[in-house]
């Protein structure tokens, strides 16, 4: 039984031509921002200032659906929300610092992210969205898994390797990400011994989080979590120990992380960092990073969701991100669209992985060893990629086990199937973004161009509650977009717009909001 038996081939491409040519535009000056500066707005407060029991995130969230649906007014489908609002007053002050560290903020925002999903978008709002650029996912029909990784997951189950493993992952793998994994490193060169796979980067974070948690004296400082970021990461961090949400701004695609450097303190126990923003796609800069990685102590644990870090050129990355304390997380979820495979990595220094090694035996077992093969030919290949191979020779395929019953043709026909899958998926997805950039410069809305990353900002004057402008862009259009308030963008109408949709999609999409903003204004 032979790897790549039969030679896999490229993917049909699918790319329009109208989209190539709109990309090529520079988008209109006054449709686009340059900087991303969060705030706590007076709506939010006020939502805090009426509760009850501010302390109590269901109520927190149906206040906040309440005065959604009485703004309304005759599209409302709660009115017992919409009553609860009109019956609630302000009852105490609330200030900015107040909701960015409690509790309560975090699952408040997961409970209405819950709510969008669950009972809006994909319940009882579904038939009336008529295009989706909300997911945050590329279209995998489109543009998934590359031919060549497909074959690997077939291999395995003709092999029938899905039995127990090690709960870091097969080393193999695990020494082909760590290869990988340096060729992406200015100066720092990791080894097996570094590696754990995981069931994705969500899994991945959960599980750090217990660990490094656990046991911990709730009364100490909290667990520093940036913002924007994505729900059910910071969710599960505060399920373990207190959490302060710090906001980051950004400016020309460049975050800042001294607010994250002022928040530090001596015993800090995590910190939880993107580092590409979701929904801005600016990125951390590694002489920022760098910085914050000195000044947290020692036993601090800095978390780095690098999930984002795609779709874009990076500077260097620095062997800063290979201190002690620093754990860096990857998927599959993003870079190579396969989010339902729940497959990726952490690097972590060795010490710290030979601990983990006996959390995760005892709580888990170990990553799903069906997916093995995938992960290890991709981290090969990958690092082919970006080194610069062009063909593989007899070094290249020495990498592999014999027991696979690879040849040079074989691997040379695999290999270039990856490459231009891969090529060509970058080509068209930036190739889309910078197209949906254009076009929504074009239209009444401000749009932040993204570095990296499938998903754009874009916000909307007209609106001052990202939710409500969800709920009103959908009714008049059939257009969902993703609301800012569920990635801890507290202010304004704040929107991200997945753009790693087929243009046919994007395109008519994007035409109906410029349609709606333009008779919105006009009234």
């Amino acid at each position: 039984m032979t790897l790549f038996d039969p030679a896999p081939a490229p993917r049909p491409r699918h790319m329009s031509r109208d989209a190539l040519e709109t990309a090529g535009r520079a988008p209109r000056p006054g449709g686009v921002s340059d900087s991303f500066v969060p705030r706590v707005d007076e709506r939010v407060l006020d939502v805090f200032a009426r509760a009850r029991e501010p302390d109590n995130p269901l109520e927190l969230r149906d206040l906040w659906l309440g005065r959604v649906e009485d703004e309304l007014r005759g599209h409302a489908r709660h009115p017992h929300l919409a009553e609860r609002w009109r019956a609630s007053r302000p009852l105490r002050p609330v200030q900015p610092d107040d909701v960015l560290r409690s509790r309560a903020t975090v699952r408040f925002v997961k409970e209405l992210f819950n709510w969008y999903f669950r009972d809006d978008l994909y319940g009882e709002l579904r038939d009336s969205a008529r295009y989706i650029l909300s997911s945050g996912a590329v279209d995998e029909e489109r543009w998934g898994l590359p031919q060549s990784l497909k074959e690997c997951i077939r291999y395995a189950l003709d092999r029938d390797w899905y039995g127990y493993s090690d709960s870091r992952g097969r080393h193999p793998a695990r020494e082909a990400i760590a290869a990988y994994e340096s060729a992406r490193l200015d100066g720092l060169r990791y080894g097996p011994e570094h590696v754990a796979m995981t069931m994705g980067g969500t899994f991945a974070v959960s599980t750090l989080a217990d660990f490094v948690l656990h046991g911990r004296p709730p009364s100490g400082s909290p667990a520093l979590c940036a913002t924007p970021n994505y729900p059910p990461l910071v969710e599960t961090v505060a399920r373990r120990h207190g959490v302060r949400l710090v906001p980051l701004a950004s400016e020309h695609g460049r975050t800042s992380v001294e607010p994250l450097i002022d928040a530090l303190t001596p015993d800090t126990p995590l910190v939880l960092l993107q580092t590409v923003g979701n929904p801005t796609g600016a990125a951390v800069t590694e002489e920022g990073l760098a910085r914050l990685i000195r000044a947290a102590s020692p036993s601090t644990v800095i978390v780095l969701d690098e999930c984002h870090e795609w779709l874009g050129t990076y500077e260097e990355r620095s062997a800063a991100r290979g201190a002690p304390h620093v754990v860096r997380v990857s998927s599959l979820s993003k870079t190579w669209s396969a989010p339902g495979l729940k497959a990726g990595w952490f690097l972590a220094d060795p010490a710290f992985i030979a601990e983990y090694y006996e959390y995760a035996s005892s709580s888990f077992g170990g990553p799903p060893s069906f997916f093995y093969t995938v992960v290890e030919v991709l981290a090969r290949m990958e690092r082919w990629l970006i080194t610069g191979v062009e063909d593989p020779g007899p070094a290249e395929l020495k990498e592999f086990e014999a027991s696979y019953g690879l040849g040079l043709d074989r691997l040379r026909q695999a290999y270039r199937a990856y490459r231009t899958d891969r090529l060509r998926r970058i080509e068209d997805l930036t190739a889309l973004r910078d197209a949906a950039t254009v076009r929504l410069a074009d239209i009444s809305a401000r749009v932040l161009p993204p570095r990296f990353s499938i998903n754009t900002a874009v916000e909307f004057p007209d609106w001052d509650d990202s939710y409500r402008c969800f709920r009103d862009i959908l009714r008049e259009t059939g257009v969902s977009l993703f609301p800012g308030i569920l990635t801890f963008c507290f202010s304004g109408a704040v929107m991200r717009v997945t753009t790693a949709r087929p243009w046919e999609e994007l395109s008519p999409a994007i035409d109906r909001l410029g349609a709606h903003l333009t008779a919105t204004a006009s009234r």
